[in-house]
This record gives structure tokens, sequence and C-alpha cells, in this order.
């Protein structure tokens, strides 16, 4: 019983996760912390970007629920749950690099889906990289994509509110 309680946490975590992300990458990354982020939406040379800064923390989240969970650390006084919420934080973070950082932008291999989810994924992901600067734009979440067609047409709508400026192979 105890490991399915594990593997629910770790599996919840991942859920959560999706909607930390998506926050932080539509608020956080897209408000104040666009100095970090800019460089992901800009051609750029060089293997890494400002943007990978906020892989680190949230990798630090991650150590800090396995410190929270650890009886190495906090002897007693460890919550043994943050073990399973930090491997879920872990978790969340390898998908988010082969989802995004591998598939999507192609920075670790070189496949591009014809069909699926996979190929829903990048659509949606390409879509987000549809805009000039940081107001407006679709999908920023990473391993959950709405149907394409649909944010094609929400940035059209963001276009003709003079919401976000899009690149040309959108905009016509």
């Amino acid at each position: 019983m105890q490991t399915l309680v594990a593997i629910g946490i770790i599996v919840a975590t991942v859920l959560v996760m999706e909607f930390v992300a998506w926050s932080s990458h539509k608020y956080v990354m897209h408000g104040f912390g666009w100095g970090w982020h800019r460089d992901h939406h800009e051609p750029h040379d060089g293997f890494f970007e400002k943007n990978d800064l906020y892989a680190v923390v949230g990798a630090a989240i991650s150590i800090s629920f396995f410190m929270l969970g650890s009886p190495l650390v906090l002897g007693a006084e460890a919550w043994w749950p943050a073990t399973f919420i930090g491997l879920g934080v872990m978790a969340y973070g390898a998908i988010y690099t082969l989802v995004h950082d591998g598939l999507v932008h192609q920075r670790w291999f070189r496949w591009v889906p014809k069909r699926g989810y996979a190929k829903r994924l990048v659509q949606a992901h390409k879509l987000h990289h549809a805009t000039i600067g940081k107001e407006g734009g679709v999908s920023f979440g990473f391993i959950f994509a709405r149907d394409p067609a649909v944010l094609k047409r929400e940035l059209q709508a963001q276009r003709e509110q003079g919401i976000a400026v899009l690149r040309e192979a959108v905009d016509a």
C-alpha cells in the first residue's frame, strides 16, 4: 500500500507541476522574469541560454523537497511524502527536458513527429513561439497541448486586438 501511495504522490506532483510550469511560464517568464526567458524566444548563438537558469530553479525545488523528506537532514522531523514530491518534481524536469528541449527545440536529438500527440505538442509550442516579444501568446504548458487550430485562431484574435505581434509565418 505504501508503494501505491508513493507512486500516487509522484504522479500527482507531475500533474501539479504542469500547472506550476504553465503559471510560471505565463506570469513569471513572460512577466518580470523575461530577462532570463527572452533569449529562448530570439535567435542566438551557443548551446546554453539564460532561460536554462529556470531549470536550475526547478532542480533547487526538487532538492529542497528531498531535504525535507530526508531523515539524514532533518532527523525525526523529516516529512516522508516530501521525498516523493521531490521525485515528482524531478520526473517533471526530465519530461520537460525530453519534450521541450529535446523534441520541440531539437537540442538533444533530431526527430520530427509526423502524427499523434508528439506532433501536437510540437505544433502547440511552435505557436507559442509565433509571437514577437513577451506580450500575448498561447500554449504556456509543456506536456498538455491544446488543438493547434484553436491556438492559431487565438493568436489571430490577439493580433487583431493589438495584444500580440506575430511573426510573418503566422501573420499570413
